[in-house]
């Protein structure tokens, strides 16, 4: 069941083409981590895939979709972007980066197009969840499709 109202990650996913699924599960007033809403939905943690939104040395933002239970390796991803060093944003600077809050980012349309990076553990999966721009709302579509429709590469990650 499509929700009554699309996020710019679902409208955008509509505009490709890309033929998906979407689930939800309730949010609470405090913050729900990707393992917590995969308990939620009912479904594996390993299917349910966390963004996380970085910067490198010069402050330029990249973005990192890796397992729900996963956590990213700072030097791993740092490789994989070719960066001497990467850090997560401060979350007081994710709304304005990414047009999205804490909770509810999407790897897809976000504020302006940054590099995406997909553990390449996605290739293990048909298809995954990711969050679709809202809190309490995920996107479940295969990886191929969310590549094409962010741009990502796949590396090591974690």
């Amino acid at each position: 069941m499509r929700p009554p109202q699309k996020t710019n990650a679902l409208r955008i996913l509509d505009a490709l083409g890309v033929r998906y699924e979407t689930a939800s599960y309730a949010i609470a007033d405090d913050h729900v981590d990707a393992v917590t809403a995969a308990q939620e939905m009912g479904v594996a943690p390993e299917v349910v895939w966390k963004t996380l939104v970085a910067h490198n040395e010069n402050n330029a933002p990249v973005v990192f979709c890796i397992p729900s239970q996963a956590e990213l390796n700072l030097k791993k991803a740092a490789r994989a972007v070719g960066a001497k060093k990467i850090e997560l944003v401060n979350l007081r600077d994710l709304t304005p980066l990414t047009g999205y809050v804490r909770g509810g980012c999407s790897p897809i349309g976000m504020k302006k197009i940054y590099p995406t990076w997909l553990d390449e553990t996605a290739a293990l999966f048909s298809r995954i969840y990711v969050n679709a721009g809202a809190r309490g709302l995920q996107v479940i579509v295969a990886p191929g499709d969310l590549i094409r429709a962010t741009g990502a590469k796949t590396a090591d990650l974690t």
